[in-house]
């Protein structure tokens, strides 16, 4: 049962950064966050608790909270999204071909996903605390046709990888597998698949791939606003079968997000800021 309860830091009239919050979404930090009413606090740092209510007894809940963070622990992960002279957040570098990828030490993840999955407003969302970082975000689908680097001051890396499926870079698979392949310092691949459709052909090629490469990597379930709770549940059950049945390398707890009403959001920094080990968590979640 999740149970709120602010931290001093999160009290009232207290502000973590100097943000201008003009310019950076209603609900980018955890501050405006716990200032909803609880219920809906809970459904924005926890979607799955949202989710929870519509499934029947039968089914097992533990591969959905895997990854369950303290208030705590998302305090810590998001102080790491706000940009500072001594931590600088910025977009580094684009990159075609592997062999233009910039040799960067700090651990990195990186995303990818279906044309029009929501990747580019993911990531907006993600710096959202760090409003002068320009990422662009396209209602044309395929929009991303390079890799993208954003350093996160020197504790990790984010890559924006080009979208798959329709009108992906003629050589997608070319860029692509070679980074994933080839990259010492690549901790997590995030692969995105559209809750409001589910999985579809592309993306089982995507999870083919990133079960060929062996190395760890979770599903971030996008759009999960977009659909009724009962589509989205069938979605995400099938999603399920698939990952407990045809993968090895995979996460078993799928992350839930909406970038527009920033649901996962705080969770999926926190998943994030542990991979790359810059938190440690107070509580017994997995990753």
């Amino acid at each position: 049962m999740f149970c709120l309860r602010l931290s001093p830091w999160l009290q009232p009239g207290t502000q973590l950064c100097s943000v201008s919050w003009q310019s950076v979404h209603k609900l980018a930090s955890l501050q405006k966050a716990t200032a909803l009413p609880q219920k809906k606090v809970q459904n924005v740092l926890y979607p799955f608790s949202a989710l929870e209510v519509y499934l029947d007894r039968s089914v097992d809940r533990t591969q959905f909270q895997l990854f369950h963070p303290s208030l705590e622990d998302m305090v810590k992960a998001e102080k790491l999204f706000y940009s500072s002279p001594s931590h600088r957040i910025d977009y580094y570098i684009s990159a075609e071909r592997m062999d233009h990828a910039p040799a960067l030490k700090p651990p990195e993840v990186c995303f990818i996903g279906r044309s029009n999955v929501g990747k580019s407003s993911l990531i907006k969302a993600l710096f959202s605390l760090t409003p002068e970082l320009e990422v662009r975000v396209s209602k044309t689908p395929g929009h991303t046709k390079k890799m993208n680097f954003f350093r996160v001051g020197k504790a990790f890396t984010i890559v924006d990888m080009p979208g798959y499926g329709h009108r992906a870079p003629t050589d997608f698979v070319d860029m692509v597998e070679p980074y994933l392949h080839t990259r010492k310092n690549l901790v997590r691949t995030f692969l995105l698949v559209d809750g409001s459709v589910g999985l579809q052909k592309a993306d089982m090629i995507a999870l083919e791939m990133c079960e060929e490469m062996r190395r760890p990597y979770v599903l971030v379930v996008t759009k999960i606003d977009k659909c009724g709770y009962g589509t989205l549940l069938t979605n995400l059950m099938d999603l399920q079968e698939v990952v407990k049945t045809q993968t090895t390398s995979c996460f078993p707890q799928p992350l839930l997000v909406s970038s527009l009403r920033f649901w996962g959001i705080y969770l999926l920094r926190c998943f994030i800021a542990h991979v790359t080990g810059r938190i440690k968590l107070t509580g017994t979640s997995q990753s």
